[in-house]
């Protein structure tokens, strides 16, 4: 047989194989062991290996070898696999990276692999080596060797075929890998990293099939408990985002480990809430013994450090059918019901009912009703004074948001606040609020008033996003106001996220000319390496600590802690919700740099605030919409 129909034999056998179904649904060492069997028996060798060739590129590891002698394996060692180390053979693995086919017919004196010859050659009693590349993807990762125990010459047909197995074995590791990213990909699109819990989108799946099912047979009803951890920003601020995560982590143990009758399918839904399935159970015993089982798992302490966490969770739980009528439903009921629960305090739970159906649609009303003011820039903004330390000049205004409902008139803050940020319209609406200020103030400048510096609230959905420094100035060059008019106040909320990121932003904004400030002081966890680290030029007491000064020792101690940390800091110090003389003499006396609140002035609408505070400053009257008002 000549070298042409040698050729065509061999890589007849290898496609026959390579195609065979049997083949294909094969593990891979399976695999391995039929390519080095074939490969041994047509080219008559007695041994055959696959090798990987790490990225590190300092060895090789044996990952399976077809002896003759014996049947094919996975060679080990007592310290892991057979390896062969670089530094024990330069010129074999300087050879190697050069990805061709090595074909040594006397190893052991052919200088690229006599390094062999003692401890592993002559040991096996190995004469010829034939070496071809196997590729993942375009970089190399291993080989396969062919193993003569007599002086061989190689040929064209062996070399040939001995590549073709190699290139087998990497269109093995082609397919692999991508099914390896599918499988990935698929996890990460249906379960959650932290918990291995199914996500949202399995969760929507599971309920889906579960509502086609009930409807199709007539029969079977379920219940959704939507749970969320009260209080869970407590530890992540105070303890910081890793104890956060192990409380989630562990929770979600717990309820996987549950024993609950009718149980189903258990998600992680957002960052401290988690969903379950419960099927085929009474509503009353599902909002009863279940929900009960459930806090009592849930509030068994959890060990951090040395300490012990109390965790508590807030559930709502809504039917299928009942209330609901698809899937969708089901899921907005739930959530609808947890917030109720919510709003009772920790550690409850309620069933959904007509009322709380009532108060979500009617929140949901406000949610659109929102959407339609931001759209139509119809909201209003007042100015509330900041006093000097002596109680006589104005030196700040601080812009407050204001909404003239049209038909329930004017909403305290924090009810629409509150729809704003859980139906994320925070940074619309601070842009609204921004636009504004910034006709006010260039309003102002035209009818020749000077007004102080105005001071502008920042949500934390604000501040996370980088482009925040060039959308504040576009909208302060759109009216002609420099940014030096104004200062931003952060909550301390906003301050955890990466503090690089965040200090850039902030920078910039200060590079821009704003002054910052940090507002509602005391209430939430700000390190003192972040404040020392972050551009910020003053601190805004929290009003919850000036209410009982100057009785309330502790309200005491803690405003002067916050002044002497200032002062520390190079930071100047407002003092809000200053409502009576006794709150601005002890303020003036322990040297607070600045009042505000009722006892000088309720936050006002431009024009009233002009009458009152700039009443010589202009020679033409403001509207209430900060408008030049026409003489005549």
């Amino acid at each position: 047989m000549n070298d042409s129909e040698t050729l065509f034999t061999h890589h007849k056998a290898l496609m026959e194989l390579s195609h065979d179904a049997e083949f294909v649904e094969q593990s891979r060492p399976q695999k391995l062991a039929a390519l080095t069997e074939l490969c041994a028996q047509r080219l008559d060798v007695e041994r055959v290996s696959v090798w990987t060739y790490p990225p590190s590129h300092d060895r090789i590891n044996c990952e399976w070898l077809h002896d003759r002698a014996g049947a094919g394996h996975q060679p080990k060692t007592a310290d892991g696999p057979v390896s062969l180390l670089q530094s024990e053979h330069p010129a074999y693995f300087a050879t190697i990276s050069t990805e061709r086919v090595l074909a040594a017919d006397d190893a052991r004196t052919d200088p690229r692999t006599d390094s062999f010859t003692e401890g592993y050659l002559k040991v096996h009693g190995i004469h010829s080596m034939l070496d071809a590349p196997i590729f993942s993807g375009k970089r190399m990762s291993g080989i396969i060797c062919l193993e003569a125990k007599q002086p061989r010459q190689w040929s064209l047909p062996d070399i040939s075929f001995a590549a073709a197995v190699a290139d087998t074995v990497s269109l093995m590791n082609t397919h692999e890998a991508w099914m390896r990213s599918k499988q990935a990909l698929d996890y990460a699109t249906r379960f959650d990293a932290l918990t291995g819990l199914a996500n949202m989108t399995s969760l929507r799946s599971r309920l889906n099939r579960l509502v086609w099912k009930s409807r199709r047979s007539g029969q079977g009803g379920m219940a959704l408990i939507w749970l969320d951890l009260d209080r869970l920003k407590v530890v992540n601020d105070g303890l910081g985002p890793q104890a956060g995560d192990q409380v989630i982590g562990e929770i979600g143990r717990r309820l996987d480990a549950l024993d609950l009758p009718g149980k189903d399918c258990l998600a992680r839904i957002g960052g401290d809430e988690f969903a379950l399935i419960i099927r085929n159970q009474p509503p009353q015993r599902v909002a009863g013994e279940i929900a009960e089982t459930i806090q009592q798992r849930v509030r068994a302490p959890i060990r951090h450090g040395d300490q012990d966490l109390d965790i508590s969770a807030s559930m709502g739980i809504s039917h299928f059918p009942g209330e609901c009528l698809d899937a969708e439903e089901l899921l907005r009921n739930a959530e609808a019901a947890m917030y109720h629960a919510k709003s009772r305090g920790r550690a409850q739970s309620v069933l959904f009912d007509s009322e709380i159906q009532m108060t979500a649609r009617s929140r949901f009303a406000v949610e659109n009703e929102l959407r339609q003011a931001l759209d139509q820039d119809s909201l209003d903004v007042f100015y509330q004074p900041i006093m000097n330390r002596s109680a006589t000049r104005v030196v700040y205004l601080e812009a407050l948001v204001r909404w003239h409902h049209p038909v329930r008139g004017w909403l305290p803050p924090i009810e629409f606040l509150d729809v704003a940020r859980s139906a994320g319209l925070m940074y619309k609406l601070g842009s609204r609020v921004l636009e504004r200020v910034c006709r006010d103030w260039r309003a102002c400048q035209d009818a020749g008033i000077e007004l102080a510096t105005v001071s502008v609230n920042l949500a934390p959905e604000q501040v996370q996003v980088s482009s925040l420094p060039n959308a504040i100035g576009e909208i302060c060059a759109r009216h002609d106001v420099p940014v030096g008019a104004l200062q931003f106040e952060v909550t301390e909320d906003a301050l955890q996220g990466e503090l690089r990121a965040l200090g850039g932003i902030l920078d910039e904004l200060v590079a821009m000319g704003a002054e910052l400030a940090i507002d509602d002081f005391g209430t939430g966890y700000s390190s003192l390496a972040r404040l020392k680290t972050l551009p910020f030029a003053s601190i805004k007491i929290d009003r919850s600590f000036i209410k009982n000064l100057p009785d309330d020792d502790n309200d005491r101690a803690i405003t002067l802690s916050i002044l002497g940390l200032a002062r520390g800091l190079g930071l100047s110090v407002v003092a809000e919700g200053v409502e009576t003389e006794a709150h601005e003499r002890w303020l003036i006396e322990t040297g607070c740099d600045f009042l505000q609140g009722f006892r000088y002035s309720k936050p006002l609408p431009l024009a009233e605030l002009c009458a009152r505070f700039y009443p010589t400053g202009g020679k033409r009257r403001i509207d209430g919409t900060g408008h030049r008002a026409r003489h005549g």
